[in-house]
């Protein structure tokens, strides 16, 4: 599969090194254009490139990795979300007035309404970076929460990422998981691992 980026920081670069070692490709953008990630996506190897925002939003799914008052104009970059998989890896950190009253709406669903006609799927904002930089066969098997509303593609989303390690728990619909996922949300920030199950 084929993942693009709209944001280059941590969060993308760590995603990023666990698909390509999986056999996935990667395209990491930013707001300064692809030229001054060249030496960011040499270091990754092969199967990462650099492009625009629009170019990474043309690839199977996009994830969004800005700060949180970066979202706006991070997601206007793309002209047309219609139809296209964004998956919301942001938190609510800074700015936690500028974005709309979360009493009524969660994070994400704010998300959505900054890129309208997309395919919304919140995940990997719970887990910190530094607890994933294990990228060998033995790394821990930690829990990634999902959540979203269109269940086949959060389904093929899932495989996904199990395929690559992770322990996907679908938390259901985007106005009930994001709201469990997002920063105050009670699933935020712990480090679960799976270990087994009782299978009855």
């Amino acid at each position: 599969m084929k993942f693009g980026f709209i944001g280059a920081g941590v969060v993308a670069q760590t995603l990023a090194k666990h698909l390509l070692l999986h056999g996935h490709e990667v395209m990491l953008s930013n707001s300064r254009g692809p030229e001054t990630l060249s030496e960011l996506v040499s270091s990754l190897g092969a199967g990462a490139k650099s492009g625009t925002p629009s170019e990474a939003a043309e690839q199977d799914y996009v994830i969004l990795s800005v700060a949180w008052s970066q979202v706006p104009a991070a997601l206007s970059m793309v002209p047309d979300w219609t139809g296209r998989v964004l998956i919301d890896a942001t938190n609510r950190f800074d700015n936690m007035d500028s974005l709309g009253d979360l009493s009524e709406v969660n994070s994400s669903e704010i998300v959505a309404q900054y890129a309208p006609g997309a395919r919304v799927i919140k995940a990997f904002n719970t887990v910190p970076m530094q607890w994933i930089q294990d990228y060998t066969e033995k790394k821990p098997k930690t829990v990634l929460f999902v959540s979203g509303d269109d269940s086949p593609t959060k389904q093929v989303f899932q495989e996904i990422w199990e395929g690559i390690g992770f322990a996907c728990i679908d938390l259901g619909p985007l106005s009930q998981g994001g709201s469990l996922q997002q920063i105050g949300g009670p699933l935020a920030g712990l480090n679960l691992n799976f270990l087994e199950k009782f299978c009855v």
